[in-house]
């Protein structure tokens, strides 16, 4: 598989330094170039509003399901060899179940870590 048929679409906000920081780790473990990682703010292309875009992690699987929070991340993982046993595993409904429920925990923090990050930066 190459990156002109990737297996997910990622989209991220480009201006949030906490967000570039995992997707930089994401590129590196996508050695296969199975994922085409979008920038909010450089498409014309969105899925979705680009406010929901920003409030929530989003992810289109190559069957063309669109995916939001933890199941977008679990997409995401699955297309990375490395990590796509827990992506398997968050298929589960009550594995993601609590992945979300974590997930909507950390968008409640995500604001501070935001700004944290970007005085580190």
């Amino acid at each position: 598989m190459n990156s002109t048929h990737p297996q997910v679409t990622v989209w991220f906000d480009g201006e949030c330094p906490l967000c570039v920081r995992e997707i930089a780790l994401m590129r590196r473990l996508d050695k296969r170039r199975r994922i085409d990682f979008v920038e909010i703010q450089t498409t014309e292309s969105c899925p979705v509003d680009r406010a929901e875009l920003m409030a929530r992690f989003h992810a289109r699987e190559r069957d063309g399901e669109l995916l939001s929070g933890a199941a977008a991340f679990a997409a995401m993982w699955r297309a990375i060899p490395l990590l796509k046993p827990l992506g398997v595993v968050a298929r589960f409904k009550p594995v993601h179940a609590v992945l979300e429920w974590l997930y909507v925990r950390f968008l409640k923090v995500r604001p501070w870590l935001q700004r944290r990050f970007a005085s580190s930066a």
